[in-house]
């Protein structure tokens, strides 16, 4: 069968996405890692599919990641979701609700980029007791939607982020279900830079917005960095990320960026 697909990006994350709220789509593991293969398939770092909703939202988003797994959130790939259901009706909203694994959504369109509301991280550890050899840097984690492994480095352009990001992502701390990694470098009190390694990619990303979300909130609790806080990613965007704090926990967070579209077309499945 021909699949009729969209190409979008957010932050150079690149994304397939399929319109499925007749459910006609029967995508496996197989077909998903097929399809975002670069040299056999579109090429993408994940699959967004859209589904009807089923506890009173808008939409309902299923994200899957290249190897075909599917994943709980993916912050650029929300944005993106945001934009393309935006256009679905035949008036464009300014808001979109979705449903996702980690929680109800909300996509805010302001002017040419997205806001998305996230749902409250959780499961913060800090200055975990961990040595990996050659990797200097505490080691912290927390969940935005999906888990993140943050260290914040002096050297970012020659963090060998293949390397320890596997080390990372399989660690046993972190068992079964691994984790993204993600490492920082402050630039200045409210503005970073980082480079992320992105389970189910399996290698380094252009951007990750749960990567960079856990980034910020990590920078303000070591640092003291008030909200917002800006974000570069390696893809050579800049984007935003908004908190309110109290002590170790967080509520209205917010990530800000672009979401575009590439092209769209059809694929044989």
């Amino acid at each position: 069968m021909l699949l009729h697909f969209y190409k979008m990006n957010g932050a150079g994350n690149d994304f397939i996405v399929v319109d499925n709220r007749d459910l006609s789509l029967q995508l496996d593991d197989e077909i998903i890692a097929a399809l975002c293969d670069r040299h056999r398939g579109v090429g993408a770092d994940g699959l967004l599919a859209v589904e009807p909703a089923e506890q009173g939202a808008d939409f309902k988003f299923r994200y899957y990641n290249a190897d075909g797994g599917e994943a709980e959130m993916c912050g650029n790939g929300a944005r993106c979701f945001g934009r393309f259901t935006a256009n679905l009706t035949e008036e464009t909203k300014d808001v979109v609700t979705f449903e996702t694994m980690a929680g109800t959504l909300s996509a805010h369109m302001v002017e040419e980029n997205v806001r998305i509301a996230m749902s409250n991280p959780h499961d913060l550890r800090l200055n975990l007791d961990l040595a990996i050899e050659g990797l200097t840097g505490a080691i912290h984690f927390i969940n935005t939607g999906v888990p993140h492994v943050v260290v914040f480095v002096d050297d970012l352009e020659n963090v060998d982020v293949l390397k320890y990001g596997t080390v990372l992502r399989y660690h046993a701390a972190f068992a079964p279900a691994g984790t993204n990694v993600n490492f920082a470098k402050v630039l200045s009190p409210q503005h970073i830079a980082i480079r992320t390694y992105e389970r189910g990619v399996e290698d380094e990303t252009l951007a990750c917005g749960t990567g960079m979300t856990a980034c910020a909130l990590l920078h303000h609790l070591l640092n003291g960095a008030a909200s917002p806080v800006k974000v570069d990613v390696a893809g050579g965007d800049t984007l935003e990320i908004g908190f309110v704090a109290n002590g170790n926990d967080f509520t209205d967070v917010t990530l800000s960026g672009p979401a575009d579209f590439v092209f769209e077309g059809a694929i044989e499945i």
